[in-house]
């Protein structure tokens, strides 16, 4: 509270920005709306009269959705009318037009205006509404249900964009987030508000949603939950968690962020056995029961079905994520566990001792699975409870089960029930595809070399084989263009082979689709911050596994000469891509005992064209800056360095 006195003395020293007149903008048509729709309305807004305020201040809350109307706005020094008198307002329906106004600004700028409007000390103005609204919903004289209706309406609407504006400031600068988390009068509010039989299903909506924002590996916002008294905070929100609506969704979010900020899991669960294990079966149901096209109401209003099933997902995704703690817990995960990468130091110095198949048959060609089939197969991964002698050792890890047999099922079915190419049905298409990936992921990290996990993997197999057959043989068949939804299929492909590769999976030439995809997205456009996230790279890392044993001599050779010819082509390959496709290959013919080593690297000369690449890649080295791009460097000079190992060992071994 210190620092805002200081702040608000300062503010008093500085002229009023109003003071300075605004020059009217360049362009004519900016110039003449300013004229015509702006000032007067910034002039009434500031009127001595409460009726112009009040209605200027209506007025301007339905205009600002417009962008040109809203930058405008910006450039009149809105936010500075609004902090300094519209929100302190005698008028209460003044006031909530006027927090209807940052809401939307909060909402349709970027995260710099936000950071800005903390800067501006808006958060006090916030604490002081949120304090005025728990009064009213408390005061028990009058009672809030009691008041008139207009009123009633005029806090609920303050209460809600209260709400988004905490949750957009807590999601654009860590200082507001820390800020909201320890001031009472914000934790009261939101407490009161979730706890409230009162609260309108929007309000309570918003407030649950930012609740999620707020607690999202924030300790002192978690503790707050846990030990709220006086509203039993944590209380209300497990008994929303076992529900059927839109609040038990948004529940299991913040319910989630608890467990993770607690450390509360399969293997150390919290109050009552707490841990994602209990979430997961409450967010499959939201998937089977609610439609994309449907609104969900509680009787005070509606919530949107979109905003509901984007949050299951991303709950069940963040789910799939931190499933990994309980597997590190369990000693279960293998040492390395970086996407697509499992290098070891000295591969090329020693022999490996795997056993491989001679497996040489060719993948099965037949068609996608129908309808009857897929059917078939997803009560044989549903059904897993009622089989007395299956595998116990998933038992151990309630969430991984949980996942397995009711999240993935239902994650599949809404993803073949989507089939529009609306930004709509596209959104959730690759919300779904995030939370399969992550799950993969999460399973492709666990040591399946070891006994203990092979009953984990007999529950994975038939799970991940419905994932590669109704969901990435699907999308890879469609030749979207959606770099998108390419790049999080890609992915989850990569993860679903890390697991299956001992055994055949392809149901027709996905391989081929790989290839095709890759080519293309060298004019997709995408370009990440990461490169190791790249499509391509993400691309070659699924046709690696692909070509691993016992992969068909046929394929194999296919992958190989592509992976080869990846390297080959530097320097116009980019440098992430030439690494993992390095890597790649060390992996498919670093052991001399595969079949594919003869018949493939030996028969095909591989070893010719692996080796003229080596001037390339030391020169694809040198253009990483290690400055900007340090991982990327620090990856570069590793292959290379495996490179000149990978050639020596090979030439040793020669058959």
């Amino acid at each position: 509270m210190a620092k805002s006195r200081r702040n608000r003395a300062r503010a008093g020293q500085r002229l009023d920005p109003l003071a300075k007149p605004v020059k009217p903008p360049s362009d004519p048509e900016l110039a003449a709306i300013r004229e015509k729709s702006i000032l007067p309305v910034l002039r009434d807004l500031q009127s001595p009269d409460p009726k112009n305020r009040t209605t200027a201040a209506g007025a301007i809350a339905n205009i600002v959705q417009d962008t040109k109307c809203r930058k405008l706005l910006l450039r009149e020094q809105i936010v500075h009318i609004l902090l300094t008198q519209t929100l302190t307002d005698a008028t209460l329906e003044s006031r909530a037009a006027g927090w209807e106004i940052l809401r939307v600004l909060t909402a349709e700028e970027e995260a710099d205006f936000c950071v800005h409007l903390y800067r501006t000390d808006a958060l006090t103005a916030i604490q002081h509404a949120s304090a005025k609204i728990t009064e009213a919903l408390a005061s028990p004289n009058p009672t809030f249900g009691k008041r008139q209706k207009a009123e009633q309406t005029f806090i609920w609407c303050m209460a809600e964009a209260l709400t988004e504006i905490l949750a957009a400031l807590a999601a654009a600068q860590v200082e507001a987030l820390n800020a909201a988390s320890q001031s009472q009068e914000i934790l009261l509010f939101l407490f009161t508000l979730v706890s409230s039989d009162l609260t309108t299903a929007s309000v309570l909506k918003s407030a649950l949603s930012c609740m999620i924002t707020l607690s999202e590996d924030n300790r002192q916002f978690v503790e707050a939950i846990l030990g709220d008294g006086t509203n039993h905070c944590y209380k209300h929100l497990t008994t929303f968690k076992n529900g059927d609506d839109f609040k038990a969704v948004l529940a299991c979010g913040v319910l989630h962020n608890v467990f993770s900020v607690m450390d509360w899991n399969d293997q150390g669960p919290g109050r009552d056995g707490a841990c994602d294990a209990v979430l997961v079966p409450t967010l499959s149901q939201a998937l089977e029961r609610i439609s994309p096209n449907s609104n969900l109401a509680n009787g005070h209003g509606s919530v949107s079905s979109i905003d509901v099933l984007q949050t299951a997902l991303e709950v069940l995704a963040s789910i799939g994520t931190a499933l990994q703690n309980s597997l590190s817990k369990s000693s279960r995960a293998k040492k390395e566990t970086r996407e697509g990468i499992e290098e070891e130091n000295d591969a090329m110095d020693a022999d490996k001792d795997d056993d491989n198949s001679d497996d040489d048959q060719p993948a099965d060609e037949d068609d996608e699975m129908d309808e009857d089939e897929m059917e078939a197969d997803m009560e044989i991964v549903t059904g897993a409870d009622d089989d007395a002698d299956g595998p116990s050792g998933i038992d151990d890890l309630p969430t991984l089960k949980e996942l397995l047999q009711r999240a993935i099922p239902q994650a599949l079915k809404l993803f073949q029930g989507i089939q529009g190419e609306d930004e709509v049905s596209n959104l959730i298409r690759s919300h779904t595809l995030t939370a399969l990936s992550n799950i993969g992921w999460t399973v492709s990290c666990i040591d399946f070399t070891e006994g203990a996990n092979a009953a984990i993997l007999q529950a994975w197999t038939p799970v991940a084989q419905l994932i590669w057959n109704g969901a990435i043989a699907p999308v890879l068949a469609s030749n979207t263009s959606d770099v998108g939804l390419a790049t999080v299929v890609t992915s989850l492909a990569w993860a679903i082979a890390r697991t299956l590769h001992e055994q055949p999976f392809l149901i027709g030439d996905e391989h081929k689709k790989f290839m095709s995809l890759y080519h293309a997205s060298k004019s997709l456009g995408a370009d990440p911050e990461d490169p190791f996230q790249s499509l391509g790279v993400k691309c070659i890392g699924v046709l690696g596994q692909l070509a691993l044993d016992p992969a068909p001599v046929t394929l194999n050779r296919e992958i190989g000469v592509f992976l080869v010819t990846v390297v080959s082509a530097l320097p116009e390959t980019p440098a992430a891509e030439s690494v993992e496709a390095l890597n790649q290959l060390f992996d498919i013919y670093g052991d001399e005992k595969s079949p594919n080593d003869t018949e493939v690297f030996w028969k095909d000369n591989f070893l010719q064209h692996i080796e003229a690449t080596v001037p390339k890649v030391k020169a694809m080295v040198k253009t990483v800056d290690k400055r900007k791009s340090a991982e990327l460097r620090a990856r570069a000079e590793e292959a290379s360095l495996n490179l000149s190992r990978f050639i020596q060992y090979k030439q040793k071994h020669r058959p």
